[in-house]
C-alpha cells in the first residue's frame, strides 16, 4: 500500500502563480472596459443635450406668428417665421430680417454645440379673400440641426468631425 499524506497545510507555489495569473487577466479586462463605458455615457449625454437643444428651438419656431389673413389692427399678413434661401442653405429670412440666425457656437453652458434652423416653403402662402382664408393653407417645413464634436473610445474626435441631432416639423399658416 502507498503512503497517504493526511495532513496537508498551505498551497503550492504553482497554485499561487495560477491564481495570480487569473486575477491579473480579470483586472486588465476590467480596466480596459472603463474607457469604453465612459465613452458610452458621454456619447449618450451629448446626444441627449443636442436633442434637447433642437426641441427647444423647434418649440420657439412653433410659437412664431405666421398668418395668412390680416388680423385687426394689422393691415397685412404677418410672417415672423421666414423662409431659407433656396435650396435652404441659409438662415430663414422674413423680408430682410433673419428670423432664426445660425448659432455657432451656442452660449455657455452649451458652447460645444452649434444650432441652425432651415425653413422651406412647401406649399407656398395661403390666399385671403376679404380677410378670410380662401386658398390652400400655406405649409412650411422646419428643420433644426444641432451639431457637436463627439467622443470616441480614445478621446475627443478629430477636429472637423461632427455628429448631429436633427428634428423636422411642418408648420401651417394660421
Amino acid at each position: 500500500m502507498g503512503t497517504f499524506v493526511t495532513n496537508q497545510r498551505g498551497i503550492s507555489l504553482m497554485e499561487v502563480m495560477f491564481a495570480v495569473a487569473i486575477m491579473s487577466i480579470g483586472l486588465v479586462a476590467l480596466l480596459s472596459a472603463v474607457p469604453i463605458s465612459a465613452y458610452g455615457i458621454q456619447e449618450g449625454k451629448q446626444l441627449s443635450t443636442a436633442t434637447f437643444l433642437a426641441n427647444q428651438r423647434m418649440e420657439q419656431v412653433r410659437n412664431v406668428q405666421w398668418t395668412a389673413c390680416p388680423v385687426p389692427p394689422a393691415l397685412l399678413p404677418v410672417d415672423n417665421l421666414g423662409v431659407s434661401v433656396p435650396p435652404a442653405t441659409a438662415a430663414p429670412l422674413s423680408g430682410v430680417v433673419t428670423t432664426f440666425p445660425d448659432e455657432n457656437p451656442l452660449p455657455a453652458p452649451y458652447s460645444g454645440y452649434s444650432r441652425q434652423v432651415r425653413i422651406s416653403d412647401t406649399l407656398g402662402p395661403a390666399t385671403c379673400l376679404l380677410g378670410v382664408q380662401a386658398g390652400t393653407t400655406g405649409l412650411r417645413q422646419v428643420t433644426v440641426t444641432v451639431s457637436y464634436r463627439p467622443m470616441t473610445g480614445i478621446g475627443v474626435a478629430a477636429a472637423g468631425t461632427t455628429k448631429s441631432a436633427v428634428t423636422t416639423m411642418y408648420i401651417a399658416q394660421r
